[in-house]
């Protein structure tokens, strides 16, 4: 079993990090594994809603979205970490999951089912605003969203102040185990026979007739 964890910070080494590097370290003593993947500093485009990956299951534009996609196949959870830029989930990260999550939209071998989390570092607020932003995708995907203790922060200006913020650090332990045990379930749920939820094809109602 693994979790991919998803660093959406411009800066690979900050607080950011520090939260997902002691996730890692829990998932480890628990038997998962885990890697940390760093979106980069580099510009991500937003979607240009022009529909191409709903005719040929990639994005048109190249910078790393199709490759995260392909990635994303070999592991069995989730969790994106994010800076709080504005009260909101950063730029970058932003638009890199709003095309991964419609790249892999209705694709049953990417997230469906797959247990997920989201995580923020700030400096002092907006974090709850950031939180409920990223849960979305994976309300919308099929994703049991995993919990803390309490919500997935941590706070400070720099990674060493991240280190000092004792109690975010705890709740990303915990979550850890959560994460954990979720994976473990659904592992023995398989080995005992327990069928996946029965699937429906997906009706689109709009509002405007």
């Amino acid at each position: 079993m693994k979790v991919l964890l998803v660093n959406g910070s411009p800066h690979k080494n900050g607080c950011t990090n520090v939260a997902l590097e002691e996730i890692a370290k829990t998932l480890k003593e628990e038997g998962i594994e885990s890697e940390i993947y760093h979106i980069g500093n580099k510009p991500i485009s937003g979607c240009m809603g022009c529909y191409a990956c709903r005719k040929t299951g990639k994005c048109v534009l190249n910078d790393g979205v199709n490759e995260f996609v392909e990635k994303a196949k070999d592991f069995d959870g989730f969790i994106f970490g994010s800076p709080v830029h504005y009260a909101a989930a950063g730029g970058s990260i932003t638009s890199f999951m709003d095309r991964v999550f419609y790249v892999a939209f209705g694709r049953k071998d990417v997230f469906i089912h797959k247990p997920a989390a989201a995580i923020v570092s700030a400096r002092r607020a907006g974090t709850t605003a950031a939180l409920d932003q990223l849960n979305k995708y994976f309300l919308m995907t099929q994703m049991p969203v995993i919990s803390g203790r309490y919500w997935n922060m941590v706070h400070g200006l720099t990674a060493e102040d991240v280190k000092q913020d004792l109690e975010g650090l705890q709740n990303m332990r915990i979550l850890a185990r959560n994460m954990a045990w979720h994976l473990k379930c659904q592992e023995a749920g398989k080995t005992a026979g327990v069928p996946m939820p029965k699937e429906e094809e997906t009706i689109f109602t709009n509002f405007i007739r």
